[in-house]
């Protein structure tokens, strides 16, 4: 349908465009580094802005280290498979491991199970120093936005939060993330801008279409198919339509600013007659 018609970026997709910058941000671009870094750091391990869970080797190290230091399921006589690191079997005791510990994620889902892996570390490090955590002072946070933030607030690691989460993903047909504050960001993003009680009044106060009957209008072409003649012909209108409206918001823009250079204003003390 493109070859049929040249419809101008700027006026056609902007908002689309800004759409999906923010979520091929957020989903494709954003470094599971990041993603787990709070949460390696709060549990001591020795690199946590340098993990990759996507290196072997360090992810079955880290593996192995977070059962050793932090999540202690099994009895150390029983960690034999998981610490043999060189061994082709790895990945099935990997997953025995995952069954074991009742994780809701496949060994393929690796980022997402090394982030619940990380939560379930996270609560058994709180649960055996409950009073050491307990008494920790709030840290003062400079950045008074982020003080205000109510997303600061919420326990991500909650299996309530996730599950809200990705019910209101699914409802809204957002695309799924490692992160889950990511996705209630996006949530959130989306329901700003399409079911505010603003977005709402003003798609019901968009126009209704008007029945055009299309035989009264020449194409200019034939491209030999008379659906995708049909098809030229509705695209081509709907081109003349936003070109409109384009024309319309650029005379507005014009009126506005000859308003305010088209009334000048005259200080009578800088005036001078004669020599």
């Amino acid at each position: 349908m493109r070859a049929f018609v040249n419809r101008p970026q700027e006026t056609l997709d902007i908002k689309r465009a800004n759409r999906f910058c923010f979520a091929f941000y957020f989903i494709s671009l954003t470094p599971h580094i990041t993603m787990f870094r709070r949460k390696l750091t709060a549990l001591d391990y020795h690199s946590p802005d340098g993990f990759d869970c996507a290196d072997e080797t360090q992810f079955r190290n880290f593996v192995v280290w977070l059962e050793d230091q932090k999540i202690r399921h099994y009895k150390i006589e029983d960690r034999g498979n998981l610490r043999n690191i060189p061994s082709s079997d790895w990945p099935k005791a990997y997953q025995k491991y995952l069954q074991d510990v009742n994780c809701p994620f496949a060994a393929p889902e690796r980022a997402e199970a090394v982030d619940w892996l990380l939560g379930l570390a996270v609560r058994y490090e709180y649960g055996d120093n409950v009073d050491k955590y307990r008494n920790c002072p709030p840290l003062a946070s400079s950045d008074s936005k982020a003080s205000s933030d109510p997303l600061i607030n919420l326990d991500s690691d909650s299996p309530d939060f996730k599950a809200g989460v990705l019910a209101l993903a699914n409802i809204l047909k957002i695309q799924r993330h490692d992160d889950y504050l990511v996705m209630l960001k996006a949530i959130r993003i989306l329901i700003q801008e399409r079911l505010s009680p603003e977005a709402i009044a003003k798609a019901s106060n968009s126009r209704e279409g008007v029945p055009v009957s299309l035989d009264k209008h020449i194409l200019g072409f034939d491209t030999g198919d008379a659906t995708l003649n049909e098809a030229a012909q509705i695209l081509r209108l709907l081109h003349i339509e936003e070109l409109r409206e384009l024309q319309t918001r650029i005379n507005e823009a014009i009126v506005a600013v000859q308003a305010v250079i088209a009334d000048p204003k005259t200080d009578h003390r800088l005036g001078k007659v004669g020599r």
